[in-house]
């Protein structure tokens, strides 16, 4: 998303509307800068930032409140008369007359939270950082298993529903399917589902499931980050697919690579199974174990070594 409006902003993050400008759903925030306007307040307004969220603190309110009413007027007057988005109290500190005043001249909204100024200025910061952050979205089902995010993708009817869904039942949870929107955040990929369909499973035969009500609370999840893509497609006869793993295949989503394993499907074959022993051996990969390095390596040293004692045999020969 490029942008979040106001509105949007106060509701995602439950602030108290003190005066609300005729304009507030036309403003549009595409930063996650804010400003504590100390220096403005007193009295110094070169490179104001005033396109950021003002923010009064409780510095900022006591220092208001020793000024004489006519200069704290004068300065907040000032403050004011700059086009800013909004600008929020914190601590639940009372509102100077003056401002719901000038906000009425200046059509300016103001806002106030209960937070304190550094914990409402870590939250607004981390919030604008994930609805502002790059995203796309895909064809998929995104399920949580062994505490990774696995993202199964294929074409329509390959078994990816079904997969999850076995998946659910031994235990792992279920985070989106069908759509899965992803986000770059600074961690990696975060991966969630729509509002509309979270929780919600499509099983062809049996019609929409609500899977937080078949199996509980702990068979769903909000968000996962992905670390691992698993593709399925239908098993070709003609196509040779990878029997050891040394060859490692990266899927890139926001610029950002991640592995990503193609599965044949075919009758018989425990898809579930696989999904959990990948899940497992990208966790090893993940601490620095490779099982079809290890196995490599020893095959090497086998036939370094078979060559050195052949050597030697030829030359006590």
């Amino acid at each position: 998303m490029d942008y979040i409006t106001l509105d949007k902003l106060i509701e995602d993050l439950k602030l108290e509307i003190i005066y609300e400008s005729n304009n507030m759903e036309e403003i549009k925030l595409s930063g996650n800068d804010v400003n504590r306007p100390g220096l403005q307040l007193a009295g110094y307004f070169d490179r104001f930032a005033y396109e950021r969220v003002q923010i009064i603190g409780k510095v900022e309110w006591h220092y208001c409140n020793d000024l004489k009413e006519d200069i704290r007027h004068e300065r907040l007057e000032k403050l004011f008369s700059y086009p800013f988005p909004a600008i929020v109290v914190s601590r639940n500190l009372p509102v100077f007359p003056e401002m719901i005043k000038l906000a009425n001249q200046y059509n300016r909204t103001i806002l106030r939270t209960e937070r304190s100024t550094t914990k409402f200025i870590n939250d607004l910061i981390n919030h604008l950082d994930y609805v502002l952050a790059p995203e796309t979205t895909v064809h998929g089902v995104l399920i949580e298993v062994y505490g990774m995010g696995v993202l199964l993708m294929g074409k329509s009817g390959v078994g990816k529903s079904e997969t999850a869904l076995e998946l659910i039942k031994r235990g792992h949870r279920l985070v989106a399917d069908d759509a899965v929107e992803i986000k770059k955040v600074e961690e990696g990929l975060r991966g969630e589902a729509p509002d509309l369909i979270r929780h919600f499973m499509e099983i062809r035969g049996i019609g929409i499931l609500d899977i937080e009500r078949l199996y509980g609370v702990g068979a769903v999840k909000k968000n996962e980050f992905i670390d691992l893509v698993i593709e399925f497609e239908f098993w070709d006869e003609s196509k040779e697919y990878d029997r050891v793993g040394l060859d490692e295949e990266c899927v890139e989503m926001l610029g950002i690579k991640i592995p990503k394993l193609i599965i044949p499907v075919r009758p018989g074959r425990n898809l579930a199974m696989i999904v959990e022993v990948a899940a497992r051996n990208t966790r090893q990969k993940k601490l620095g174990y490779n099982a079809a390095v290890e196995l490599n390596n020893k095959i090497k040293e086998m036939i370094k070594q078979r060559k050195s004692n052949s050597l030697e045999d030829g030359s006590q020969f």
